[in-house]
Parts: C-alpha cells; structure tokens; sequence
C-alpha cells in the first residue's frame, strides 16, 4: 500500500512548528527539512501529537503495532529537541548518533540547538537511509 502525501499534513505540521518558541521553531523546522531532503517517500503528519516522518512507499503487510512505516517523530523534552525512532534498533548506526537501549527497540537523538543540528545532520541523513533500506516492500 501505499500512502500520498498531502497539503494537509504539511500544513499542520508547518502550523504545529509555528506555535513553538523561536529558537526551538527554526531547529525543529531545519531538522524538518533535512528529513524530508533525504529521500521522496518520506512524507509528515502530526502524530502523537508531534511532527512524525512515515514511509509512504509500498510495503509488505504488517501489525500496524509494530510501526514499521513511522521513521521518527520530534518531541520537545526539557528544552532540547528530541527524536525518537520507533524502531531505530534495526539500524547499523556507527555514527553513534542513536542514544538508548529501549527493550522495545525505540533509539533516540537530541539536539541542544541549532549548532548541535548542523554538526549532526549527516549522521541524521545516513541513520534515515540506512532505515529505508530496511523498509519490507512488496
């Protein structure tokens, strides 16, 4: 199956980045545009009531439980912006970008400011495409 990305996600995400404080807005909008430069099958939406980036390509069936097509969702935790990959285990990350040990396979990143984003873009980058190359397509 696969998912078409629309205005209307866009535009909630875009309203939801709006409504932060400044310095927060323009690093978690930077951190927007990196995951959506990375590759086209990558769409947005609000979910868990946060911006979250999802495959939207065709992929074999599976337990929605096991969030295999949600790639990462940005929270805002004590001031820092945090990014939680819902199944970041199955990534090979040898950048050591991925922070945890979750026993439900959850791996997070922070990000201090705009400063700590620009220097951990790349790794960001990779980390997304290794992910993708481990989506299950038909």
């Amino acid at each position: 199956m696969t998912i078409s990305k629309t205005a209307t996600n866009s535009n909630k995400v875009s309203a939801h980045i709006k409504r932060l404080e400044a310095p927060i807005a323009a690093a978690t909008q930077y951190i927007r545009q990196i995951i959506l430069s990375t590759d086209k099958e990558i769409g947005e939406q609000i979910k868990w009531n946060s911006p979250c980036f999802y495959y939207m390509g065709p992929m074999k069936p599976f337990d929605p439980k096991e969030y295999k097509r949600d790639i990462v969702v940005v929270n805002l935790h004590k001031g820092s912006i945090l990014l939680v990959f819902p199944t970041g285990a199955k990534v090979n990350d040898t950048s050591g970008l991925l922070e945890g040990n979750f026993t439900d396979g959850r791996r997070l990143v922070r990000f201090k400011d705009m400063d700590d984003v620009k220097a951990k873009q790349e790794s960001l980058k990779t980390i997304i495409t290794e992910w993708l190359k481990l989506v299950e397509t038909n």
